[in-house]
């Protein structure tokens, strides 16, 4: 198991003779050592990796900085390019983070931007897509022009299938009901079982397409034709580097409720990877954007003329925006005059 190591610093300019051929540097550099003992901020692992869904994860395989002073996170990386002005700046961790917190709250991010991480994740195709959308990070994908694809296809479960959501166009929360009833009569299972199971033998017979693609590449059809056939549930993968400000950009939008299920997973992963790394920024990206609730100037309006704790509505015709008021006011605990 990785544990933390220090990592103790040379006292004299180290010399510039190279292990490996060519990688010297000129003799014209100077060498600065680190004025304190460092840790990697990734406990001396190769890698940290969490599985997602049934064949994918996500794997956290580097980051930037890499090594921080003793006793420190990647945290200091932001208080240090925000105090660049400053100098060396206060080494008060309780300053570090009343600055972070402040950074966050202004929507002053540039020094977010000098913290970074590369992934290697493995997802299905359609998850895929969604997440190219974001379009901030540095990102290189398996190549099926190059290679043949792996025999893996995501298949949920038959309890996890979802209905096709009536007031959002894009996605489904509420499942099938596959369960047999209470004290039913007859065991032959309900309508929504049947679909449900419907919808599952239709992946069996797409993922089934993956035989005649082996076939075909192996009688001599190109690989970058011969993929055309495959379905987006199919697993790619790959390396994708992006700097902090942008993925929580990322996480605000792809782990929230109204995002599909499956994209959830990853990005709860992802999360959950780096918050060791940079607790403060994380705790105060949680108060002042992922946990919080931005208020629109017709809300603001409403709020103000709330009398005796009975908020009026906001004054739009628009149907959605009426309704994610409500859902505003009901998560709030006030009560609607309307």
């Amino acid at each position: 198991m990785a544990t933390d190591v220090a990592h103790t610093n040379p006292t004299t300019t180290p010399p510039l003779a190279a292990d490996v051929a060519g990688t010297a540097f000129p003799a014209r550099a100077k060498a600065v050592a680190f004025e304190s003992p460092t840790r990697d901020v990734m406990h001396n692992a190769a890698r940290w990796e969490i599985k997602c869904l049934d064949h994918g994860f996500v794997a956290l395989v580097d980051a930037m900085p890499r090594l921080v002073p003793q006793g420190q996170t990647a945290d200091q990386a932001i208080v240090q390019a925000a105090r660049v002005s400053y100098g060396q700046g206060t080494k008060q961790i309780s300053e570090d983070r009343g600055l972070i917190r402040y950074l966050l709250r202004h929507r002053h991010t540039t020094p977010l931007e000098m913290v970074e991480f590369k992934f290697h994740i493995a997802m299905p195709i359609f998850i895929a897509r969604q997440w190219i959308r974001h379009r901030t990070a540095n990102v290189n994908e398996y190549s099926a022009r190059y290679s043949i694809l792996p025999d893996r296809f995501y298949t949920p479960t038959l309890d996890a299938i979802r209905k096709q959501s009536k007031s959002n166009r894009q996605g489904g929360e509420e499942t099938f009901s596959v369960s047999p009833a209470p004290n039913a009569q007859s065991p032959a299972p309900s309508s929504e079982a049947l679909t449900a199971q419907d919808f599952l033998a239709y992946l069996d017979r797409a993922e089934a397409l993956y035989q005649d693609y082996l076939k075909l590449t192996d009688a001599g059809v190109s690989r970058e034709m011969a993929r055309m056939g495959l379905p987006v549930s199919v697993y790619t993968e790959w390396y994708w580097k992006c700097d902090l400000h942008n993925i929580l950009r990322f996480l605000s939008l792809r782990m929230d409720g109204h995002a599909q299920l499956e994209i959830r997973e990853f990005a709860t992963a992802m999360h959950d990877l780096i918050a060791p790394i940079v607790p403060m920024t994380m705790e105060a990206w949680r108060d002042y954007d992922f946990e919080s609730m931005h208020l629109s100037k017709l809300e603001i309006a409403a709020m103000k003329s709330a009398k005796a704790g009975i908020v009026g509505p906001i004054a739009t015709q628009n149907k959605r925006e009426q309704a994610e008021w409500e859902a505003k006011l009901a998560s709030l605990g006030l009560v609607k005059g309307w």
